[in-house]
């Protein structure tokens, strides 16, 4: 027997472990399992190259509660380890670590995302264990050892009388950690973090039916054996190759990630590199609304099938983190922090990798298939438009697949767009304008204009498509983007032929008086054009530079110009050569005048769904006693 102090100077060491090793005591199990899972592993690569001369066969890691003992076992049927390597490696390696540690981090070890570096991760039973037993016998013909540690820096090693190979890991779960001998708890925990590793994980039994015997009678009764309850899947859907996966199969994977998920994924995209860093995953594409405040924390970062958090950003860019899925990099460590993943290299390049593989796939899916792409567009943009706000590397190669729809559900990119509209849509600065509504039905009548003069409209209607907007006219020379209802239709493109007003000079600022006066200041500026006499005879537009401000200081950027909380400001369009303006102009009874310009304004705002409330009450109102 042999008996010993653990090689280690700071005092009480193990308190400090408790305390400071991870803000999560779960933690615990997550580790234990991952080192039974090595142990396998290192095994399977001995026996293949023929250095272990033992039958790998079928190894599983089976985890025990004894609720009555207080205890929880841990038992693998890996590589195990000789009382030789038991000193080495849970005596002095992990130990020099956990100084290393203490000496670092003793004044503020409040990060827990640096265990893995220091081999400590065998340590982290202490968090919930008052004493941990270790009984190993190795694949090596060596005698069985067992080492006992009470927490304190006294251990004992002894031989033991194990046959088999492999190691058992028994936790004396201390009076603050109870809970972790209850099933459910256990359960939650292997299935959170060790749903997908590589070795079975066998947690108690579980009941199957045997099949019906082909001459049973009607009296037969279902018959039961008990197999082990393999709780996790070895094998899941992103350590396959592409190539031997059908949509079935990714659709089954995205099931099994999000059990409580209802809705089928529109497409994934599979992932894998092998330089400069190692990457595997599948990243599926939700269906998405305009509402940017989708659930975000869906994809799973693991670490050779082992999960380490569901928080990804700065691993994933920012404009996929609602996306849902799986990354696997060893290269990320397992105990990962927050600060570590900002200052690390390889995280950057992850994430740089990942845009452009998810802009290759997207580009690929619209040449394969456009029809079905555009089919999709609406529940994918949201998305593709922030990406091209947020990074630089998507927006090179968004020009490839990125969509502008029109009101009449065509589908142009923006080189397909500028050609085909081009030639009618130019204005005589040789700007070529892009009308856009942002609403179908409240814009109606302004798009129905439009399109009689041949034009083209857009429907761009997610949250953010001012910022959008503002960026492509910044980076495409003499392209302009101007809501359709933010000026009358000549003056949004303008052309050389410029109509000529029925009304003097002097008639006109006489109307314009009169108009003044009857219409409200605070929301409201009065210009009068001369346009085709069969145009509206009013009409309210909102200056495209002063709404496009508002709506991006409301959906963060343009804030510097304060105006999200500026009041409503339209312009009252009057067409000088409508009937209706030289009839106002006329009209001596000043009641009657106003009552003129009054219904002519609502009706302009019934147009532009401006109408509410106790003003839409009273015109209807008034539109009645008019009809009698």
């Amino acid at each position: 027997m042999t008996t010993g102090k653990i090689n280690v100077s700071v005092e009480n060491i193990f308190p400090l472990i408790k305390k400071f090793l991870y803000s999560d005591h779960e933690i615990f199990l997550r580790e234990l399992v991952s080192n039974a899972t090595d142990a396998t592993l290192k095994l399977k690569h001995l026996t293949s190259i023929g250095e272990a001369k033992v039958e790998y066969g079928n190894p599983i890691i089976e985890v025990k509660i004894d609720k009555e003992g207080k205890k929880l076992h841990l038992i693998d049927q890996g590589i195990g380890m000789t009382a030789e390597e038991v000193e080495k490696y849970i005596n002095q390696v992990a130990f020099s670590g956990a100084e290393e540690f203490l000496e670092k981090y003793k004044d503020s070890a409040k990060d827990s995302g640096i265990i893995g570096h220091f081999g400590l991760g065998f340590y982290s039973a202490f968090m919930v264990a008052e004493k941990v037993e270790i009984i190993t016998k190795s694949y090596k013909d060596e005698p069985a050892a067992h080492w006992t540690c009470d927490g304190s820096p006294e251990f004992t090693l002894v031989p033991h009388d194990k046959t088999d190979r492999g190691t058992e890991i028994i936790l004396h779960i201390a009076e603050d950690s109870l809970e972790f001998l209850e099933e459910f708890k256990i359960r939650e925990l292997l299935t959170k973090y060790n749903k997908f590793m590589p070795v079975p994980i066998k947690f108690g039994t579980r009941k199957e039916a045997l099949p019906k015997p082909e001459d049973a009678g009607d009296d037969y009764k279902t018959e039961y054996i008990d197999v082990d309850n393999i709780i996790n899947n070895p094998s899941p859907a992103w350590t396959k190759q592409p190539v031997d996966l059908t949509d079935e199969d990714y659709k089954n994977f995205y099931r099994e990630l999000y059990p409580m998920q209802f809705d089928e994924p529109l497409f994934n995209i599979h992932l894998n590199v092998d330089y400069p860093f190692n990457l595997t995953g599948i990243l599926y594409f939700p269906k998405l609304d305009a509402n940017l405040q989708v659930q975000k924390d869906k994809i799973q970062l693991y670490q050779n099938q082992v999960f380490v958090t569901d928080n990804v950003e700065g691993i994933v860019p920012e404009f996929l983190v609602m996306l849902r899925g799986v990354i696997d990099s060893p290269d990320i460590p397992l105990n990962v922090s927050r600060s570590y993943l900002q200052a690390d290299g390889n995280v950057k390049k992850i994430s740089n990798y990942i845009t452009r593989k998810v802009a290759d796939k997207l580009k690929s899916l619209f040449n394969e298939n456009r029809e079905d792409f555009e089919s999709k567009w609406n529940d994918i943009k949201i998305v593709l438009e922030y990406g091209m706000l947020s990074e630089p590397k998507f927006y090179e190669k968004a020009g490839d697949f990125v969509l502008y729809p029109t009101v009449d559900g065509k589908f142009y990119t923006l080189a397909e767009l500028k050609e085909a509209i081009s030639a009618n849509q130019t204005d005589k600065n040789g700007k070529l304008v892009v009308l856009y509504a942002s609403n179908k039905d409240a814009q109606h009548s302004y798009i129905e204009i439009a399109k009689e003069k041949g034009y083209e409209v857009l429907l761009l209607d997610s949250p953010i498509v001012s910022h959008l907007i503002q960026k492509l006219e910044s980076d495409n020379e003499n392209l302009t983007f101007t809501r359709v209802d933010s000026d009358h239709i000549d003056k949004l493109i303008q052309k050389e032929d410029t109509q000529i007003s029925k009304l003097s000079e002097e008639e006109s600022t006489q109307l314009k008086t009169v108009l003044e006066e009857i219409v409200p200041k605070t929301n409201y500026t009065v210009q009068l054009e001369a346009m085709d006499s069969q145009a509206a005879p009013f009409m309210i537009t909102q200056p495209e530079f002063m709404r496009r401000m508002k709506e991006m200081s409301q959906t963060g950027g343009g804030g510097m110009f304060g105006m999200g909380n500026f009041p409503e400001m339209y312009n009252l369009v009057v067409n000088t050569n409508s009937d209706l303006a030289t009839t106002i102009l006329n009209t001596s009874d000043k009641s009657a005048q106003e009552s003129l310009v009054k219904q002519a304004l609502d009706l302009a705002k019934i147009s532009q769904g401006l109408l509410k409330g106790e003003e839409l009450t009273a015109f209807v109102k008034r539109s009645f006693e008019l009809i009698k």
